[in-house]
């Protein structure tokens, strides 16, 4: 694990440099955006397509869902009530609440399990994050930062969700693995090479979207939380349940992993979009991301033994 977390560092680091040092004559924010919408639009969803295909879909996939969805719910609830202690502004309120619940499962978490365990985990993870993660995001999410960012523009999220590539992509590829069509091999070389760029560009993509100059220390108290409701308190929630619904050993490890992942990068966008406090957002994202190269190690440590 650490030797991995050690090489996709490098990635993110590479990341963070190209965002200071690229060429002038485009803007560090247009950079970031070509590559995301290239992963986002056509290399993910290539992805997604090829392993829900052929990814057994049991069960087991249901489990999954509930347990993403129960992570999601246990940040937002413990935020909640944290957060009613905390002095903290309507914007703040809402950035920290999508901050704690939230989990980075595919710019992350997909790398991470990959180089790990090992690239059949990457059925897990975009089940994880698609089937329940960022659906609960862009309908639920919104709400809430539209309940308390300044921008009140209402937004309906069945449109919102439409909008997302790789869950059209997972529609397709559950209809066709459900349906039993076989996979032509061609296509699957293509998906295949078209899903080999996902890795190592959505890792220099967290290094370009980590914004160093949010680490102020006046965000440590209420970022404080965020860290232990984000990498301890919802993976233990996501181990307790896969124990309790006996989900299999190999299982429990991948889902907990996912869970334990730092802020997801793309709450930055609801939160810019709705006006919440998006220095502090970006400030939860960069301390979790680094504090998770140390809690990471340790739950793959714990679940390995």
């Amino acid at each position: 694990m650490l030797t991995a977390l050690i090489q996709m560092s490098l990635l993110i680091a590479c990341g963070s440099f190209w965002k200071t040092y690229a060429p002038t004559h485009i803007s560090p924010f247009a950079h970031r955006r070509a590559l995301t919408d290239l992963v986002f639009y056509i290399l993910l969803p290539a992805m997604v397509l090829d392993v829900i295909w052929q990814a057994p879909l049991n069960e087991s996939s249901l489990f999954i869902s509930l347990l993403a969805a129960s992570g999601v719910a246990t940040g937002l609830i413990v935020a909640w009530l944290v957060l009613n202690r905390l002095k903290c502004t309507p914007t703040q309120t809402g950035a920290l609440l999508l901050a704690s619940s939230f989990p980075n499962a595919t710019y992350l978490g997909l790398p991470v399990l990959n180089h790990v365990i090992g690239p059949d985990t990457r059925a897990t993870v975009i089940q994880y994050d698609l089937f329940a993660c960022t659906p609960i995001l862009l309908s639920f999410g919104m709400l809430i930062a539209r309940y308390y960012g300044d921008n009140k523009t209402g937004l309906h999220p069945v449109k919102e969700l439409a909008k997302v590539a790789p869950l059209w992509a997972l529609a397709l590829g559950v209809v066709l693995n459900l349906g039993g069509i076989p996979q032509p091999a061609l296509l699957h070389s293509a998906l295949e090479t078209l899903a080999g760029g996902v890795v190592p560009l959505m890792l220099i993509v967290l290094g370009m979207s980590i914004r160093w100059q949010s680490l102020h220390i006046q965000f440590m108290p209420l970022l404080l939380p965020v860290i232990i409701i984000t990498l301890l308190l919802v993976p233990l929630t996501v181990l307790g349940l896969s124990h309790l619904i006996g989900l299999q050993p190999d299982l429990i490890k991948q889902v907990v992993i996912v869970a334990a992942m730092p802020t997801m990068v793309f709450g930055v966008v609801i939160s810019e979009r709705y006006q919440l406090d998006t220095d502090l957002y970006a400030a939860a994202i960069t301390i979790t991301t680094l504090t998770s190269l140390i809690t990471l190690p340790i739950w793959f440590y714990f679940l390995s033994n």
